[in-house]
């Protein structure tokens, strides 16, 4: 008779799906707490301490190592049969185990040693076991695969190419377990002051769909998803149209401008750059002045809160074709609002802080500690070299800018005034026609003169004084920048010279 083994930690369907191959003439063999999940349904099961003869031990950190189930998983039908009558080992057909929920651990913000007793150990034994012998042995590592298993079954066998087919997902599900752990000891040394960057790094993403198409219609594209349940590759979409490859791409970046502040922000992104960014009391004022920024190009962009939408701002967003709009969650009458909007994607995103940034390069990848925002981002820690010291409006006007710049693509100058920008200028590979730029557009897609009074934030060092002369030219009041110019003294005095204050920050915010 064949059987079958199972062990699961995520028992979603495991019932049904034991019904199923009992009803295909399997013999079933189960562990704890799946076990008693299956006898619970009904189905005839067997404790696998009744094959092994040996109890589950050290709190069920022993239950299935044992030759007896290897053995029966590992012998090759054909090659091996005579050793398994003398030693009285019977086969195992099947094999269903998922593993222990390490990365949701880690996630939740557990102790080390919760995550530890998380890192399972007889599970991913079985399913390598199973997937190696995977011509005479299906492995089942996850509910999805339930069905078409079942399917086969109902039709007489599980065919060769499924079971190739699970045996690859297998593989790709232990190796994604191993980098999660492997990842999390790197960073735990790190804290501990050891090594900083892990020797070995392996991306533990699942497909979770394919995409229309990638950035252009001729490229393929699929959205891959980690087990934080974080972030935007895990958010809820909540109405509109699936979401596209340059989509995830613009929304990522509203969303990580919205929460780069600590009051209620809003961001408008297009392109992956800032059409606007603001502050304010409610989020429908925020999202009133980070559009007035630059209404022209808001057009058919995404927007991203850092606070619930509320009926005020869905109010303001129904007239403007928008493509997707992120947030924390929604109001029911914002929702409504919204989905009269039959293509505007809407979604609740739970924001990830991530310790890694990873970037692909032909051959490999790029890997560098997350830029995220410290004490050193505030006028308590910068140095004023030029004019007098801000008043309180003029420094919330500087933190503010100097937070938004972080999300501009460089070379990046930002202009900001009452906690909204007004001009910005990026991507450009001089940072004085950044400067240009980020006047000209505060000059002329708003009312007058916004340059006039604002203050300016730069994500890097000025090379020359030219580029902050075009920001005195324009009446800027303050600006806030790094500093760590050969040319520092040069630029410092023009700031003198020109009555503006300038505050150094002495960190960076590249964003390329």
């Amino acid at each position: 008779m064949a059987r079958a083994l199972i062990s699961v930690s995520n028992k979603s369907g495991i019932a049904e799906f034991a019904r199923s191959l009992s009803q295909a003439g399997l013999e079933l063999i189960s562990t704890g707490s799946t076990a008693a999940a299956i006898a619970a349904a009904g189905v005839p099961v067997t404790p696998v301490e009744a094959i092994t003869g040996f109890p589950e031990s050290f709190d069920g950190r022993v239950k299935t190592l044992h030759p007896k189930v290897h053995g029966g998983i590992l012998a090759r039908r054909g090659t091996d049969d005579s050793a398994m009558e003398q030693l009285g080992i019977e086969p195992i057909d099947v094999v269903v185990v998922n593993l222990y929920p390490f990365a949701e651990t880690v996630a939740s913000g557990a102790q080390p040693a919760e995550c530890i007793e998380q890192i399972d150990i007889g599970g991913p034994a079985l399913i390598r076991a199973a997937a190696k012998n995977h011509r005479d042995v299906a492995v089942v590592t996850s509910p999805d695969q339930y069905a078409g298993v079942a399917r086969e079954l109902e039709q007489g066998a599980i065919t060769e190419g499924l079971k190739r087919e699970l045996a690859a997902a297998a593989f790709a599900h232990t190796a994604s377990y191993d980098a999660a752990i492997a990842a999390w000891f790197a960073w735990q040394g790190a804290d501990a002051g050891g090594t900083q960057l892990p020797d070995e790094l392996s991306p533990r993403w699942s497909k979770t769909e394919d995409l229309r198409y990638g950035e252009n219609p001729h490229q393929a594209a699929a959205l891959y998803r980690d087990d934080s349940g974080r972030g935007l590759a895990n958010a809820t979409q909540l109405g509109g149209k699936p979401m596209s490859f340059n989509n995830y791409q613009d929304t990522e970046a509203a969303v990580r401008a919205a929460y780069d502040h600590e009051r209620t922000a809003v961001a408008i992104v297009k392109h992956a750059n800032p059409c606007g960014v603001a502050v304010g009391d409610d989020v429908a004022r925020a999202h009133a002045l980070a559009h007035a920024c630059d209404p022209q190009s808001a057009y058919g962009g995404v927007v991203a809160a850092n606070r619930p939408v509320t009926r005020g701002m869905a109010e303001q967003l129904k007239p403007i074709f928008t493509e997707v709009v992120a947030a924390p969650a929604f109001d029911d009458d914002a929702l409504e609002i919204l989905r009269t909007k039959k293509n505007l994607r809407i979604l609740v995103v739970e924001p990830a802080g991530g310790s890694l940034d990873i970037r692909p390069i032909s051959g490999g990848a790029v890997a560098q500690e997350a830029d995220v925002l410290t004490e050193r981002d505030t006028v308590a820690s910068w140095e004023l070299v030029a004019g007098q010291p801000a008043d309180e409006a003029t420094i919330a006007d500087l933190e503010f800018a100097w937070r938004s710049v972080r999300c501009v693509k460089s070379n990046a100058i930002l202009l900001a005034k009452g906690g909204a920008t007004v001009g910005v200028g990026m991507g450009q590979v001089n940072r004085v026609d950044s400067c240009k730029l980020a006047v000209e557009r505060a000059n002329t897609l708003g009312d007058g003169e916004r340059a006039r009074g604002a203050v300016a934030a730069s994500d890097a060092f000025f090379p020359f004084a030219d580029g902050f002369e075009v920001l005195a030219n324009a009446g800027v009041s303050a600006v806030v920048q790094p500093g760590g110019s050969i040319r520092d003294a040069d630029v410092i005095e023009a700031a003198q010279r020109a009555g503006v204050t300038m505050y150094l920050t002495h960190t960076r915010h590249f964003a390329h």
